[in-house]
């Protein structure tokens, strides 16, 4: 089964929480109340060159896909 690349996600417990959830390569959750990361991988330090480049590209992408997301509601 393919998953989209993005994923919106809430939980009860976090009632003022919205989360972006990236499915790919570095998988990622990102907060979007308050900008936080949590990374789903385990990065070495080679790795760790490559990502810092990426992912801005990948961040920006998570919110311009929260933004057509939200504008799909109106």
């Amino acid at each position: 089964m393919e998953l989209p690349k993005f994923l919106i996600a809430d939980n009860s417990s976090l009632k003022d929480e919205l989360f972006i959830v990236h499915t790919e390569y570095p998988r990622f959750i990102l907060n979007i109340s308050n900008d936080e990361v949590h990374w789903l991988e385990e990065f070495n330090k080679d790795d760790e060159d490559s990502l810092a480049s990426e992912s801005k590209a990948l961040i920006e992408a998570a919110f311009v896909f929260y933004d057509a997301e939200m504008k799909s509601l109106e």
